[in-house]
């Protein structure tokens, strides 16, 4: 499997931004997906995952209410939406895919290279 991310810019505190997980090689519907992000100088940190079933999702406690993950198996893609963004949320994002379907851990199966988001104040 591999993972296209993209999406991230330079945005003002408070503002929005979508990023996509294009993936490519295989189907990913049966997979568990997520999103992890890593600041300068910091480890990298979960942020959102959605499991095999399309409905069920889990958020780092720092992103709840604001950031929104989903799937479309269709176009074999994963999304998050971020609103009212801070600054604090800059950082690298990853995307990932694991094939257990019901997990998702900091060792997914498969990465994506990252896109950067920058959150001004």
């Amino acid at each position: 499997v591999q993972l296209q991310a993209s999406g991230g810019g330079l945005v003002q505190a408070g503002g929005s931004l979508r990023l996509s997980c294009a993936a490519s090689g295989r189907t990913i519907s049966s997979y568990a997906m997520g999103w992890f992000r890593q600041a300068p100088g910091k480890e990298r940190e979960f942020v959102a995952a959605i499991y095999w079933s399309g409905g069920r999702t889990y958020y780092a406690g720092s992103v709840k209410g604001r950031f929104t993950i989903s799937r479309d198996n269709a176009k074999n893609t994963v999304y998050l939406q971020m609103n009212s963004l801070k600054p604090e949320d800059t950082a690298v994002y990853y995307c990932a895919a694991n094939s257990n379907g019901a997990v998702l851990t900091s060792t997914p199966d498969y990465w994506g290279q990252g896109t950067q988001v920058t959150v001004s104040s």
